[in-house]
């Protein structure tokens, strides 16, 4: 059997062994934890998206993202449902309102604003003011006479809808807004205000707070009018057109982007997503700051693994010497380095994977954000610590390539 050099020269200096470990997984952890938030923005922004049943989308020529919609005529809808093949196209209605928390202790038990912080009820004296409690929500309005979305939860509850001031609560909305859910489950009568409109929370669904939304509302397409009344029925914010089954989707798609007025955009469905999810990745510089994130760990990867393997050779110059001067090759001795760098790689990976996916699921918790360890995300970023230790050998090689035997000795 060959002697396991490489492990035997890691393992000959032990707390420089776990040092290099624990600066691998340092690394891995920033790696696993930027690439998390980056996934759970991208995935977060299309959750709405997904729910949605349609083939083809509508939306006004000027919209960026869900969050900056340029609403276009409904009659757009109307004449998208000339075209062959299209059996219905409805609207959906999107706004942002205030949400005041409900939470019968928060009113009792008011805390106070004072230069921006909170703080507890006010000592003599001080001059306080009362913080706001209201926070913004995000209001989905829709005909509530079709199963427009594929939440069973909303499908359900249409007809609760469609009385006056009656809408659903996200039950994965951030707890801010209050425990809508535990207080539904105990039979409470849930009213607030929106907007400055009194509601009721007629029931639960689950959708999922994104970075566009702490929290969401659906309800019919006249409440939403009575929540935002300088809106109009006329004035839509996402047209959703279906087809019958067995349809030539993309021929219905370059007709109506042919003859359609230019003020709206035409998707499919893949495309609607995709518009969404750049404008997270290109228009704001969250998706660039989480890379850039990445970035930096994987660079201080490589310099703590160039360290410890650098030290390493240098350490061994003589004896790596004696070998050279035996007849052992540079290639040998970068398969050596390699060998340790790999070895280095594995070690440090391996608690990081445990943390991070701790460190989601924590993350998750205080977010409500999608984060979750999945395979590509693991082998995404094994790789790249891969990449990164084999680097950092290839740079820590310059050293005993440079080196003459003659000089050592």
């Amino acid at each position: 059997m060959k002697t396991p050099l490489a492990w035997l020269q890691l393992t000959r200096e032990k707390v420089r062994l776990l040092v290099a470990i624990a600066g691998i997984t340092f690394a891995d952890i920033l790696m696993f934890m930027q690439f998390g938030f980056r996934d759970a923005l991208l995935s977060s922004s299309i959750t709405f998206h997904q729910s949605i049943n349609g083939n083809i989308f509508l939306v006004g020529k000027q919209s960026t993202a869900l969050i900056a919609m340029d609403r276009f005529p409904r009659q757009r809808l109307y004449q998208a449902l000339a075209f062959g093949g299209v059996t219905a196209v409805h609207p959906i209605y999107i706004g942002l309102g205030m949400w005041k928390n409900p939470d019968p202790a928060r009113q009792a038990n008011r805390l106070f604003c004072k230069e921006n912080f909170l703080i507890e009820p006010t000592k003599q004296g001080d001059k306080v003011l009362e913080c706001p409690n209201t926070r913004q929500i995000m209001v989905i309005g829709f005909q509530p006479e079709y199963e427009l979305f594929d939440l069973p939860a909303v499908n359900q509850r249409r007809e609760a809808i469609k009385l006056t001031d009656v809408l659903l609560f996200d039950q994965e909305s951030r707890p801010e807004f209050g425990p809508i859910p535990q207080m539904y489950a105990k039979g409470q009568v849930i009213e607030t205000e929106l907007s400055n409109r009194r509601v009721r929370v007629g029931g639960l669904f689950t959708l999922g707070a994104s970075f566009a939304a702490d929290a969401n509302v659906m309800t019919s397409d006249l409440n939403f009018l009575r929540i935002f009344p300088s809106r109009s029925l006329d004035e839509v914010d996402i047209g959703v057109v279906q087809l019958s089954p067995g349809q030539d989707e993309e021929a219905i798609l370059l007709a109506m982007r042919q003859y359609l007025p230019k003020d709206v955009w035409v998707f499919s469905r893949q495309e609607f997503f995709s518009w969404e999810q750049k404008y997270w990745k290109e228009s704001t510089p969250i998706g660039f700051i989480f890379t850039l994130g990445a970035a930096m760990g994987f660079v201080v990867g490589i310099v703590i693994v160039y360290q410890i393997l650098y030290t390493d050779v240098a350490d061994h110059l003589p004896e790596y010497a004696t070998l050279k001067a035996m007849g052992y090759s540079d290639g040998y001795f970068f398969l050596l380095v390699l060998q340790e760098a790999f070895l280095l790689a594995v070690l440090g990976y391996l608690p990081s994977l445990f943390v991070a996916n701790i460190l989601y699921g924590l993350a998750y918790n205080a977010t409500s954000l999608p984060m979750a360890m999945t395979l590509t995300m693991a082998l995404r970023v094994f790789l790249l610590t891969l990449i990164m230790c084999i680097l950092s050998g290839a740079i820590a090689m310059r050293k005993l390539q440079e080196a003459d035997p003659a000089d050592i000795f």
